[in-house]
């Protein structure tokens, strides 16, 4: 009897070999955002594994929405580029068709790696300043981040479509919007970080709008064969002691033209995920 895992699958009209996939993990080893000979030599690996699909780490839409100073990005002609070559190496050697994981970290964004504490910056460290739903800190020493204003959510939807073209030019076959751990578009989730007063915070309907939002925009610009899913943490944080700890991967985007959803659930490495 042949194994379900084992077996092709299609999303949208991405054809998969087998139904394993290798979940984006960070790797804090980016140049200002730009991919380097490191991520060719993790991704091409992986690319070769045997898994159908490999989803590169999760990847900052804009300079300050990445989490680290090491980590990757797709705000630059630099980036693209040095993306596109990883894709390049990953498709002459590998067999595993590749997505990414867009991101922007929002106020869990200007930390340090974490084999350096993964702590706030410093003032010392190039921190900068993040920005949230609402003025409310991650953590009791993680700095209070601003609260964003809509010229700001204009520019990060902005951000999110830019990267999508970017990963579309540089060969990526699959986007994940990352909704989870507590970053930008899962504290709008969530009633504890969002505690906004107009019309993206209260109801759940209004705490959706906003990611929503930038899930059409970025649907928007992709080809309709496309595969767009979303990666969400179905507890917010401080998380609740009885809640399941993660949202099945690779989830519709609820609009129109969000491909039909799959019942098969990617296997993930032991390793920390984006």
């Amino acid at each position: 009897m042949t194994s379900a895992l084992f077996s092709p699958i299609k999303l949208a009209d991405l054809e998969l070999a087998n139904r394993i996939v290798v979940s984006p993990m960070c790797q804090y080893s980016a140049d200002d955002g730009v991919a380097s000979g490191w991520h060719i030599t993790h991704l091409g690996m992986l690319a070769n594994s045997g898994a159908a699909l490999v989803v590169v780490e999760a990847t900052g839409t804009e300079r300050r929405g990445r989490i680290t100073h090491g980590c990757l990005g797709l705000y630059s002609d630099d980036c693209e580029a040095a993306l596109a070559r990883v894709v390049a190496h990953c498709r002459r050697y590998g067999t595993a068709k590749l997505g990414i994981q867009l991101t922007h970290a929002g106020r869990k964004a200007s930390a340090r790696r974490p084999w350096e504490g993964g702590q706030p910056l410093a003032p010392g460290e190039d921190a900068w300043q993040t920005i949230a739903p609402s003025a409310i800190a991650f953590g009791p020493d993680w700095p209070v981040p601003r609260e964003m204003t809509a010229a700001d959510m204009e520019r990060v939807r902005d951000g999110f479509v830019d990267a999508a073209k970017r990963a579309i030019r540089a060969g990526i076959e699959a986007i994940e919007l990352h909704a989870a751990h507590g970053y930008l578009l899962h504290s709008f989730l969530s009633p504890i970080s969002n505690k906004r007063s107009d019309g993206y915070g209260g109801s759940l309907t209004a705490r959706m709008r906003y990611p929503l939002e930038i899930a059409r925009a970025v649907r928007a610009v992709m080809p309709r064969g496309m595969p767009l899913g979303a990666g969400s943490t179905s507890s917010a944080f401080p998380r609740a002691a009885s809640a399941p700890t993660r949202a099945p991967p690779w989830s519709p985007i609820p609009t129109s033209s969000s491909p039909k959803r799959s019942n098969a659930r990617p296997a993930s490495p032991r390793a920390r995920s984006g």
